[in-house]
């Protein structure tokens, strides 16, 4: 008996992955489904110069500045106004009730769809974006006035890059 080697004890339960397979199923679902509001949105504009981002957004101008210089990097701050509506244009945050936005460049918290936005523009720019809620806010919305799983439009003015100091 003492001298046996220890036999090691089997799981009396498996996990099978079943939550995540059915998590995974819902997100894609979920995902379609808000592509095909966004895709139906750009269907009824063909006047509008939709452009797909390869960050899985779409986004269009309403003034595109001649400065193509001035991009944003890394620490830079940046200085913005922005408001957000619904996908029916139904408005949820105005810019006056955002204010003047200032922003330091993937060192502060901002939604991923805003943050990859501002990297795409140019002081004087006005951009129009629509998010799909996993760029936006996600399952668990702001917790005030956009709800969970909700796709928004951000209509953004980008003011000024600060560069940061070397």
């Amino acid at each position: 008996m003492g001298c046996k080697t220890p036999e090691p004890r089997l799981p009396i339960s498996k996990k099978t992955g079943s939550f995540i397979d059915q998590s995974v199923a819902l997100n894609k679902q979920l995902n379609a489904k808000q592509h095909k509001q966004i895709q139906t949105i750009i269907t009824n504009n063909p006047d509008v110069n939709y452009i797909s981002s390869e960050n899985g957004f779409w986004y269009f101008y309403h003034y595109k500045s001649e400065d193509s210089l001035a991009t944003v990097n890394f620490g830079d701050v940046v200085n913005f106004n922005y408001s957000v509506a619904s996908l029916n244009n139904t408005l949820i945050y105005s810019e006056t009730e955002l204010g003047n936005q200032n922003y330091t460049m993937d060192k502060e918290k901002l939604f991923s769809g805003l943050r990859e936005g501002l990297k795409l523009m140019h002081p004087g720019d006005t951009i129009s974006f629509l998010f799909p809620s996993q760029k936006a806010y996600g399952f668990y919305g702001d917790e005030d006035k956009i709800g969970h799983n909700m796709p928004i439009i951000c209509k953004v003015s980008l003011n000024t890059i600060t560069k940061k100091e070397s």
